[in-house]
């Protein structure tokens, strides 16, 4: 009996080992000891995880017998086993696969290293604090002679497993069309890149990526396009060329592009910014609400004296925190900033109301009139349900004040609901996964994205029956528009910011060609089949577009040549706008396309890679090459 007893004591003990939570900390580094900000940490086999800090830091609470799983761009990913409590300190390799990155570090200047990482500060401000902190709402339940459970917030799974409660919407692949019968294919652009940076995250973290979460249109217009400057009175310059199809053989690959006006910082008007941030018990992840704070510094550095910034917040009700404040106060906005925490239900409805009533209160009649939302999505209180904010949405963008709509953190993260309430309030969607993204989308490209230049722009485009037998619009499935819709100026559509490029990519069936992808329809009796008269023309592509301030569009045309070019002699803008829709069709398991390989993604992305300042193409190469 004795040593039964001893052997059960012994079993209990190594049970309650494994079971143990422990914390572990510890420093991320290259393999020259630089430091590595943003560095993804994730208990494997689990959505919970956590991000370095500006000094290279981590904290976070596991199991032991747990892995940890450490990923960064451009670094192999390394995976260390939980023994006990204590340090872990990791040394990064950088990938044979990615030949540069460019890393920009806050409030300072950027510089080019492989595989290198160099960060500077203007005001030697400390923020080493700013990231700091560990994976927050875990509980661990757990008797004797049953497995230990881990609790999240509400949701609950066995050890080994964290279920994801992320949601977004329902996308059905757009088909092949026969022109016979639908000769106009009509949507409205989009801006958004949110779809990019989120899938981003998940293939750095090893997630399988939900088909639903692939956006092709928002993965090519992630990327920036070298089209031409527009000139004249027009707003934005149109690109439009043709190739042959690179994934199939039978079919021609046509490229419409559009090209905002650059307008210089100094030019743009007066911004009035509110800054709705969700503080509720959701946000208190490190990779969402410190890194928010972390990421509004970024935008902080870029406020001028003339500009006004508001921060309303919401968890169980909403709060103004900081009443419209001169962008030249800076110190005053970031202890603002900085003395946010989260906790609480999340009463959404309630935020965007007083966030568009303190817009509204402070509206600059010709200046930028914005507000910045910022949340996982997770709205449980008040109105709640995708209609009726979307109504509210609507409702409220009659009063000329835009919306941002800034999506953080994974696990509970609800993109179908961000997209909605951008798209309904004449703004754009972005996605936040690092302090690399929030310099892109607060430091570079947020005042271009402020200055509208051009509102509810619309494409249709005809294509000739006697050239195309059918054609395949690649992506913008929630972007088409009725036929009708496009003459029609009640109709709300995409908004155009300065700098910004718009790329949509349509693969097109000659006549006479036969295709496994087109389905035979009887001929038709009455309709005219064939126009002689443009013989030389594939297609016809119409914009119409507002200005901001104005109700009536107006109208641009363009045609397209029919044409014979391999890919090969395409520009390498084509070339890598055509690599990532491949790229994005695999992850979708596309039926219209006759390669799955990723070396065909690879082999077309890096013969259009081109010069790659920012060294984004480059990171997308990777991704491509360790993913699964």
């Amino acid at each position: 009996m004795k040593t039964l007893f001893t052997l059960f004591t012994v079993a209990l003990l190594s049970f309650q080992l494994h079971a143990q939570i422990v914390s572990i900390s510890g420093t991320v580094t290259d393999d020259t000891s630089l430091v590595l900000p943003g560095a993804n940490v994730i208990i494997k086999g689990t959505s919970t995880g956590t991000q370095t800090d500006f000094n290279g830091k981590y904290s976070i609470s596991a199991q032991i017998g747990q892995k940890l799983v450490f990923s960064y761009v451009g670094f192999e990913t390394e995976e260390v086993k939980i023994k006990k409590a204590g340090e872990i300190n990791v040394t990064l390799k950088p990938s044979a696969t990615l030949d540069e990155v460019v890393v920009t570090g806050y409030g300072g200047g950027r510089e080019k290293k492989s595989s290198g990482y160099s960060i500077t500060s203007k005001n030697n401000r400390s923020v080493d604090k700013m990231l700091q902190g560990k994976a927050t709402g875990v509980r661990i339940n757990g008797k004797v002679g049953q497995a230990p459970s881990v609790v999240i917030r509400g949701m609950t799974s066995n050890s080994n497993f964290v279920s994801e409660n992320e949601s977004y919407g329902r996308i059905e692949e757009n088909i092949f069309k026969s022109v016979g019968t639908a000769p106009l294919s009509t949507f409205s652009i989009d801006v958004d890149k949110a779809g990019y940076s989120n899938i981003r995250r998940m293939l750095n973290n090893g997630q399988k990526v939900p088909e639903d979460a692939v956006k092709i249109e928002e993965m090519v217009n992630y990327f920036a396009y070298n089209y031409p400057q527009p000139t004249g009175k027009n707003p934005f310059s149109i690109t439009a060329d043709m190739v042959n199809s690179p994934w199939n053989q039978d079919a021609k690959l046509v490229r419409i592009g559009l090209k905002g006006k650059d307008i210089s910082l100094e030019n743009v008007p007066p911004s009035n910014l509110v800054f709705l941030l969700d503080v509720s018990g959701s946000m208190n992840d490190t990779n969402k609400l410190p890194l928010l704070k972390a990421a509004l510094n970024v935008l902080v550095d870029k406020l001028r004296e003339k500009d006004k910034v508001s921060i309303v917040v919401y968890a169980g009700a909403a709060g103004l925190v900081l009443p419209p404040t001169s962008g030249a106060e800076k110190q005053l906005i970031r202890n603002a900033i900085e003395n946010l925490s989260a906790g609480g239900s999340t009463a959404g409805g309630a935020g965007i109301e007083l966030a568009y009533k303190v817009a509204t209160e402070n509206f600059s009649k010709k200046g930028n009139n914005r507000v910045i939302l910022a949340t996982d999505g997770d709205f449980n209180v008040g109105a709640s349900s995708d209609r009726s904010m979307e109504n509210l949405i609507e409702e409220k963008r009659k009063s000329g004040v835009f919306l941002t709509c800034l999506g953080l953190g994974m696990g509970n993260y609800k993109d179908s609901k961000l997209e909605t309430l951008a798209d309904k309030g004449n703004g754009n969607h972005a996605y936040i996964d690092s302090m690399q993204e929030a310099q892109k989308v607060l430091g570079t490209e947020f005042f271009g994205t402020l200055y509208t230049i051009a509102k509810d722009v619309k494409i249709q485009v005809e294509f000739n029956p006697s050239k195309v037998q059918a054609y395949r619009l690649i992506g913008y499935e929630n972007r088409l528009l009725n036929d009708e819709d496009f003459k029609d100026d009640t109709k709300d559509a995409g908004e155009l910011g300065s700098g910004h490029t718009v790329t949509a990519l349509y693969e097109i069936i000659p006549v006479g060609v036969k295709s496994k992808y087109l389905k035979a329809i009887d001929n038709l009796k009455y309709t005219k089949q064939t126009n002689l008269n443009y013989k030389d023309e594939m297609l016809t592509v119409k914009f119409r577009y507002k200005e901001p301030d104005g109700d009536v569009s107006k109208l641009i045309e363009k045609t397209v040549k029919d044409e014979n070019i391999s890919i090969d002699s395409a520009s390498d803008d084509l070339k890598f706008s055509a690599a990532v829709a491949l790229f994005g069709m695999q992850l979708r398991k596309s039926e219209f396309i006759n390669t799955k390989k990723r070396e065909d993604v690879i082999v077309l992305a890096e013969a259009g890679k081109g010069t790659d300042a920012d060294g984004y193409r480059a990171e997308f190469i990777r991704l491509v090459k360790s993913s699964k």
